[in-house]
């Protein structure tokens, strides 16, 4: 999968933009603040509906504008796809895949795409959230329906913690909310979906993890991930077990947590367990990397993470190769890790990469470039 055109109006500080793209290695090169994420961005967001910079949509319509507009051509073998997305100031954003409409959320299944921008340090040294939100955007990828999964559950969580609230205002005793067990059941069964949902994207991802390691910082390390479960109680102290319970021990234990915290629940208005409580645990040569790991080795677990996250997604012979965007990611590097970068990344269909200064880029990834100043491209070439 590739993509082939990029055309954006009013999106960040771009007015218009038409610009062809190659398969293979691409270079967005520019100095600082002139807009080559922008373009990276788009074609991030074209396949995922969210930006790895703001959580919300406003920022990425240019001033003054009241709605942008983002159209991606993906060829993916023979088939051809234009994705298109409106984002707008008062009003639902809207998307449509070669004229018909689509969700936001079914984006996924029109085009993959994998960003590593600086900002994924946060996976590595972040608290849990970040950590989540990195599983949670291969899970939708590798099964678009389970976006809704997820969306459903995280609205439960708001309707549960507003009962919550409400009975503590109002002293009502445990025994008296009976309405609250039928969001406890509904709690269950999402939430169940999820921990599974993640649990085999771990799977999934820890084989290639080390071996993305050692390629990225060229030597040996010991890499170990595995989810932390609140519905068990472990502790920061403790390495949670790589294994996860099948689907209906999981949701008996996790019917067992709800009822034991029921009643500190009701003492603290919140909803205490479930995967919104979960944490992705990482390890490196036997020791938590969030809190021991240099900024070097955090720089490459992070890095090894989204590799790893390429891998599965190239798997899935259905899709194929995802678009793998590097943003700002060389200027980071020592001379040896950028020529074992670009050779992790070197067989991919199509690699997306920024940066300031060229001479930061192994000359293999740099044969097709891109020059941006000011909003505007100003050249293009090979």
């Amino acid at each position: 999968m590739h993509v082939t055109h990029l055309q954006l109006v009013d999106f960040r500080n771009y007015a218009q933009v038409d610009l062809a793209l190659r398969a293979g290695p691409v270079l967005f090169i520019g100095r600082n603040g002139q807009g080559k994420t922008n373009l990276v961005e788009a074609i991030a967001y074209a396949g995922s509906a969210s930006s790895h910079r703001v959580s919300g949509d406003q920022p990425l319509i240019r001033f003054g504008a009241e709605s942008a507009v983002v159209r991606v051509r993906v060829q993916h073998d023979e088939r051809a796809l234009v994705i298109e997305l409106q984002l707008n100031r008062g009003a639902p954003n809207r998307a449509q895949v070669n004229g018909s409409a689509i969700r936001m959320r079914d984006l996924p299944r029109y085009l993959r795409s994998v960003l590593f921008a600086p900002e994924d340090l946060a996976i590595v040294r972040g608290d849990p959230g970040v950590r989540r939100v990195f599983l949670d955007t291969l899970v939708a990828q590798r099964s678009p329906r389970m976006a809704g999964v997820m969306s459903d559950y995280e609205r439960v969580v708001r309707q549960r913690n507003s009962l919550l609230k409400s009975a503590r205002a109002s002293r009502l005793r445990p025994e008296q909310l009976t309405t609250l067990d039928v969001w406890d059941e509904r709690l269950v069964d999402l939430g169940t979906q999820v921990i599974t949902a993640r649990a085999d994207a771990v799977a999934q991802l820890r084989p290639h993890v080390g071996a993305a390691y050692s390629a990225v910082a060229g030597d040996e390390h010991r890499t170990r991930i595995a989810l932390r479960l609140s519905i068990h109680g472990s502790t920061d102290d403790e390495f949670p077990p790589e294994e996860v319970d099948d689907p209906a021990s999981l949701a008996e234990a996790f019917r067992s947590a709800v009822v034991s915290r029921r009643r500190d629940e009701l003492d603290r208005a919140v909803t205490l367990v479930g995967p919104h409580r979960d944490d992705l645990v990482l390890e490196l040569n036997g020791l938590p990397a969030r809190g021991y790991a240099s900024h070097g080795e955090s720089w490459s677990y992070a890095l090894a993470l989204k590799l790893a996250t390429a891998e599965v997604l190239r798997a899935d012979e259905i899709a194929g190769d995802p678009v793998v965007i590097l943003d700002d990611v060389f200027a980071e590097l020592d001379h040896g890790r950028r020529e074992r970068l670009a050779d992790a990344v070197g067989g991919y269909e199509q690699v997306l990469i920024t940066a300031a200064v060229g001479a930061d880029v192994p000359e293999r990834l740099a044969a097709s470039r891109v020059g941006i100043r000011a909003g505007e491209i100003v050249e293009e070439g090979t």
